[in-house]
């Protein structure tokens, strides 16, 4: 573990880690909640587009990613609201859509090989500014879910309820579908657009076989994601391993064991009753 703060990089690299394992898996809370996890994925798809549009335009990939993401997460909840389009359907839309556009943006600026450490990460080239972007994107983050958390909550609880209690539930929408954008940049350097979704997902679906409360649930899911991404961080530089699927699969181990932890106890439980 010495090792990361040897070297200015891997200390950025780091931090990133760190923020990265905050961000992804609270905002993923609430989206599990209310069955879109794979919203992170979509929205994944579509900052594609804007990385490709960065790469061709030699602006910056990251703020390109920011405005399409920012953008396509507005359109998905749209789609899914104003249309008979399911949000099944919408997530495909940005799927697809997001994946053709930014290899064909990427193959017009000459740059598709750069377009690899967005696809699958690579926290160890995270330069000093690429930090400072996701420094902020993530206290951004954080910032919203502690405003909004409760209003947040009631809607990822039922949207109804949430109308009846007189909630503005087509801004509070927006809202986490934004934020959910969000993350996905946050999480971009570290893990990749095609991974985000797992550091977004894992680390609830892990929380979730040992909590029942819902702050308890977020607590243990960003303890989950920080260990993941610090402790997949430290292997993928021991071991010279690609960052971010160590990343993940370090979090599906979690998870796997949280499983066989969460069974144990209620086989223990049903014994003593």
């Amino acid at each position: 573990m010495i090792e990361l703060l040897s070297y200015d990089f891997l200390r950025r690299a780091l931090i990133a880690a760190v923020l990265v394992g905050i961000a992804a898996p609270a905002v993923g809370t609430f989206i599990v909640q209310r069955r879109l996890a794979l919203l992170g994925d979509g929205i994944g798809h579509i900052a594609l587009t804007g990385v490709g549009l960065g790469l061709l335009t030699r602006s910056s990939p990251t703020i390109l990613a920011l405005v399409v993401s920012a953008l396509g997460a507005v359109a998905i909840e749209l789609l899914r609201v104003r249309t008979r389009t399911g949000g099944d359907v919408a997530l495909a839309l940005l799927f697809y859509g997001g994946l053709a556009g930014g290899v064909l943006f990427a193959n017009l600026s000459g740059g598709s090989a750069n377009l690899s450490s967005y696809l699958f990460g690579s926290i160890s080239s995270v330069g000093t500014t690429d930090l400072y972007i996701v420094a902020g994107l993530a206290v951004a983050v954080i910032v919203i879910l502690a405003v909004f958390g409760r209003e947040l909550f009631v809607l990822c609880q039922d949207e109804e309820v949430a109308r009846a209690s007189g909630l503005p539930v087509r801004f509070l929408s927006l809202l986490i579908a934004v934020t959910a954008a969000l993350t996905v940049v946050v999480a971009m350097r570290a893990v990749g657009l095609l991974l985000v979704s797992a550091l977004m997902v894992v680390p609830v679906a892990a929380a979730q076989q040992l909590t029942r409360g819902f702050l308890a649930t977020i607590g243990l899911a960003v303890v989950v994601g920080v260990v993941s991404s610090v402790g997949g961080l430290w292997v993928s530089v021991d071991a010279d391993f690609a960052p971010g699927p160590t990343i993940v699969l370090l979090a599906m181990a979690v998870f796997l064991a949280a499983v066989g932890t969460g069974r144990l106890v209620r086989m223990r439980r049903t014994d003593v009753t």
